[in-house]
């Protein structure tokens, strides 16, 4: 069994043998197939290499003088352009000589673009050839162009800038009052086309022609345009205000608050007239004295005084206020005059940004308001002068026109400082010191009408005969009751001058320092406290006149008039909301003392009823016969009854008291009186035999008395 396995196995590694020998024979034949093909790659290689080293010494020569030639090629491109380029500049000026002397009208587009050609051959000649005398002509030729351009941008503002009409103005000051938003109303200064042509003109000669005289030109004839924009409104008003009393355009609706409740106006919050009314009523009085002496009035006292009181109860009767309303326009022109300046200067500003480098636009602007502010300013240096002569002469009333102005410009303020700013500081401090002016001249009006109320003399022939209100009362409210309507502005007024000593009004903590600004409360109170030492001056006044009358009863007719036409002006207007403010108890002082003077009149009936009285009155029996001395007693009552009545309704039908209230009040408490006692005295000597005549003394009955008082205070009786 062994041999058996081990020739098996002895066959099976000799198989094995066999296999790997021909695996080796079969290696050994690809090996050298190989090789062989790696020696025939290896000559084709070289074969490929000799023959591309010989292409490369073929063409490396060719490639050298290709480059050569191209870089001669392009010398001669370069040299042939550098030949026509200069070329061009030497020609320059013959291709651009006739459009430039044409000049740019109609064409901006295509001269500019010449001119751009010019200048690039002056930056060329000045480089390359500095000498040469083409360089002159084409500076020559530059220059020549922008004066040209100077020219064009002259004539272009000069032949298309136009005043703005006067109803366009008014139409934009309508617009910003409006509490609506609409439209705002455009201002335009400019055709859109000719504005930009004058924009392309002015960049062009900021950026290339190093010349700012343009500048001047613009403001010059801009600042003629706002001037003239300005002057045509004021025309305006002078020629269809007074004719056909078309103040404003449609689009302008006017208001009558110094306070408004939606909006603060940037208009006149101003009535025309009411102002002036005022003066000509003030001046009206001045002229009908109160007794017919002074100017010779064919007006009783009584049809003078209700007259007065007529037209001061009711502002809008403009009868007998004159028909001179010069100043009314020229207030109201002036205001609205105000108004447009910062419209129009603000719509300037905007122009001018377009056309003006930014860093010469605040100078420019500054320039170009100068004459219309100017003009402005001047015109209210002349109302505060008119204003101040005025008062010389001791017409307060003239000072009236400074208030809608004054309150106008105060509330304007901020818009001319907004539209002002950036501007020199002499500009910005004009219209602050037209202000300051204005408070000054008005405070020293209202403390000099102060004054002259506590100072009016007590002159006999300008007393009113007949006890009414005398003009002194009737003036002094109707001044107050104007100020009434612009009490912010009085108050701020006072209140700049510092008059809080002098009114005795104790400031506040937060108001103390001087520099500060005034609150609302305390130019009210300031403004109360004035009023209050005007009516305390009248009243003092008004006693001193009184004594001017023999008769104690007239006097006394006197100051009841006056102090009941104070308080009814008072309590018909709003003073009196302004009095109680430092004086709580004005209103029932003034009662008081037209009580008093009541209770001091009806003494003057006591001569007539002392006669009525038991005083040494007979006592007798009915039937009994009386002494000749007892009835003498009865007959002298009776005729001092008689005369003393006789002489007092002759005497006081004469004399006034015109509220119908008061007036029918102080007959039926007389009536009352003097019936009663009269009826009681006729009672007692009913039964008294003193005179065989008795209708000689009897001489009136009760009723008639009564109709004999009824018809007191009443001229026509």
């Amino acid at each position: 069994m062994v041999p058996t396995e081990d020739s098996a196995r002895k066959r099976d590694i000799e198989d094995k043998l066999k296999q790997e020998q021909e695996t080796l024979s079969f290696i050994r034949e690809n090996l050298e197939k190989s090789e062989q093909l790696t020696k025939g790659m290896v000559s084709i290689l070289s074969s490929f290499e000799s023959r591309l080293m010989q292409l490369e010494n073929s063409i490396i020569p060719v490639h050298k003088q290709t480059e050569n030639l191209q870089r001669l090629q392009e010398n001669v491109d370069q040299t042939l352009s550098c030949m026509d380029h200069v070329i061009g500049y030497h020609h320059v000026a013959k291709d651009t000589d006739r459009i430039i002397r044409e000049g740019p009208t109609g064409r901006l587009d295509e001269y500019l673009s010449c001119i751009a050609k010019i200048q690039k051959a002056v930056e060329y000649f000045q480089d390359n050839n500095p000498d040469s005398p083409e360089l002159n002509t084409v500076k020559s030729l530059f220059e020549k162009g922008k004066e040209l351009l100077e020219a064009e941008f002259r004539g272009l503002l000069t032949r298309y800038s136009k005043p703005v009409p006067p109803i366009l103005i008014l139409d934009a000051l309508g617009a910003d009052e409006e509490l609506e938003v609409q439209d705002d109303v455009v201002l335009e200064h400019l055709p859109e086309a000719v504005l930009q042509d004058i924009i392309c003109i002015s960049g062009w000669l900021t950026e290339y022609g190093r010349n700012q005289d343009f500048m001047n030109v613009y403001y010059q004839i801009r600042s003629s345009q706002l001037d003239r924009s300005i002057k045509g409104l004021k025309d305006h008003f002078r020629k269809n205000s007074a004719s056909s009393g078309a103040l404003y355009s449609p689009a302008v609706q006017t208001k009558r608050k110094d306070t408004p409740t939606k909006k603060l106006p940037k208009r006149p919050v101003y009535i025309p007239g009411t102002i002036r009314k005022a003066q000509n009523l003030l001046k009206q009085y001045s002229q009908h004295g109160l007794d017919g002496k002074k100017s010779g009035s064919n007006l009783t006292p009584l049809e003078d005084h209700e007259l007065r009181l007529k037209l001061l109860s009711d502002p809008s009767d403009r009868s007998g206020a004159g028909k001179d309303d010069v100043l009314d326009i020229e207030i109201d022109s002036y205001i609205h005059c105000i108004s447009a300046f910062v419209k129009l200067a603000q719509s300037e500003y905007a122009l001018l940004t377009e056309v003006i480098p930014e860093h010469h636009q605040k100078k420019t602007f500054d320039s170009l308001i100068q004459e219309a502010l100017d003009n402005l300013m001047l015109e209210g240096d002349n109302i505060v002068s008119a204003a101040r002569r005025a008062i010389l002469r001791h017409d307060y009333s003239a000072v009236l026109s400074i208030f809608p102005i004054l309150r106008h410009l105060k509330m304007n303020k901020s818009d001319f400082d907004q539209t002002l700013q950036g501007t020199a500081a002499s500009t910005k401090n004009k219209l602050p010191a037209l202000i300051t002016s204005m408070e000054t001249i008005g405070a020293k009006a209202l403390e000099e009408f102060a004054d002259s109320i506590k100072n009016d003399p007590d002159k006999e022939y300008n007393m009113p005969k007949d006890g009414t209100v005398h003009e002194l009362t009737s003036n002094a409210i109707l001044f107050l009751q104007q100020l009434l309507d612009f009490h912010e502005t009085a108050g701020a007024m006072l209140a700049s001058q510092v008059l809080g000593d002098t009114y005795n009004i104790p400031l506040d903590p937060r108001e103390s320092s001087l520099s500060s600004n005034y609150t609302s409360d305390f130019n009210k109170r300031l403004l109360s406290s004035y009023i209050c030492k005007v009516l305390g001056n009248l009243q003092l006044n008004l006693l001193s006149k009184s004594k001017v009358y023999e008769d104690q009863a007239l006097s006394a007719i006197f100051l009841h008039n006056n102090y009941n036409y104070i308080l009814k002006s008072l309590e018909k207007s709003e003073l009196i909301q302004l009095v109680t403010v430092t004086q709580k108890r004005a209103e029932n002082s003034y009662r008081e003392l037209i009580e008093q003077q009541i209770l001091t009149y009806q003494r003057s009936w006591l001569k007539v009823t002392e006669h009525l009285t038991d005083k040494n009155m007979p006592v007798s029996q009915p039937g009994a016969k009386l002494k000749d001395k007892e009835r003498q007693v009865v007959k002298d009552k009776f005729k001092g009854f008689n005369e003393g009545l006789d002489d007092l309704c002759r005497t006081q039908k004469f004399w006034a008291v015109p509220d119908k209230d008061q007036r029918d009040f102080i007959r039926r408490e007389q009536k009352r009186v003097v019936s009663e006692a009269y009826r009681g005295f006729l009672h007692r000597c009913a039964n008294i035999s003193f005179t065989k005549n008795p209708e000689k003394y009897h001489k009136y009955r009760p009723e008639e008395v009564e109709e004999m008082i009824e018809r007191l205070f009443d001229t026509s009786a």
